[in-house]
């Protein structure tokens, strides 16, 4: 009995301290990255939306006045084809479904459908809540909404079909923004921050964290944040980006960093 006991006490602790170890800032690795090649980036783009297809890269870009979308050439940076949002639209995630094109707006709950080819508009159409990110697994498109809960809506009505919370080492993560589908994980820039959250689709829990602190202007503004992320799934390569950086850079996984942007989200503090 005293043996059986020492098992079930053993296993209480182990099972604890399991829930302190994830509930500890080292819970959820952070990776910094490295820069396997740079490409220019239009500096006057505001990105909301980024998506590589067909060898071209697809570009949403925000702010009332001057958002839209556009396709552009990754080696040169060349603007080949855009079209414009008309004001009062402020631009947000874009993704590409089929043959269409889809982009959301920040507030308007106004989503707009696009030709993918020849970016000629098809429809729109609407949602509750804010637009901020999308991207598709292959069978629905994921929107995120500045909160910490992402939404897969049917990707031929766009109707609501569930939803995945987000959350790091037990911790809601909001703000999650620009996304982007890689290999079976959605990848996600959550905003006011460095970090690219690596997701788990069945369970929403990060597995681990990107921090792209070290890229783009030395000297920003306060919203020239880190925002886009695009990939290539025939060569393997991943793109990131930000508002108003005048560089796009294909990145790598590089070693293990400390960040305080992650030491705050996994805390529960932000």
């Amino acid at each position: 009995m005293k043996r059986i006991l020492l098992v079930l006490a053993a296993l209480v602790l182990l099972g604890a301290g399991w829930f302190l170890f994830a509930r500890t800032p080292g819970g959820v690795p952070v990776y910094g990255v490295e820069t396997v090649a740079t490409f220019k980036h239009d500096p006057q783009a505001f990105t909301e939306g980024l998506f590589f297809h067909n060898g071209l890269l697809y570009e949403g870009t925000g702010e009332e006045g001057s958002s839209g979308i556009r396709k552009v050439k990754l080696e040169t940076g060349e603007v080949l084809q855009e079209d414009q949002l008309p004001s009062p639209y402020f631009g947000e995630g874009i993704v590409a479904w089929k043959d269409r094109l889809y982009q959301v707006t920040w507030k308007d709950q106004a989503g707009f459908i696009y030709g993918l080819d020849d970016l000629a508009p098809r429809g729109n159409f609407s949602y509750t809540g804010e637009g901020w990110g999308m991207t598709q697994n292959g069978e629905s498109i994921i929107l995120s909404d500045g909160t910490s809960t992402l939404r897969f809506l049917d990707p031929e009505t766009l109707a609501p079909k569930s939803t995945l919370a987000v959350t790091a080492n037990g911790c809601p993560v909001a703000k999650l923004n620009e996304l982007e589908w890689i290999d079976g994980q959605i990848y996600a820039n959550i905003w006011q921050t460095n970090l690219v959250a690596r997701i788990d689709p069945k369970t929403g829990h990060v597995q681990s964290f990107l921090d792209v602190g070290a890229l783009g202007p030395q000297t920003r503004g306060i919203d020239d944040v880190a925002n886009g992320i695009a990939y290539d799934a025939k060569a393997k390569r991943l793109f990131v980006t930000g508002k108003r950086w005048p560089q796009l850079y294909q990145v790598k996984q590089g070693s293990k960093v400390d960040s305080q942007d992650a030491q705050t989200l996994m805390s529960c503090t932000r």
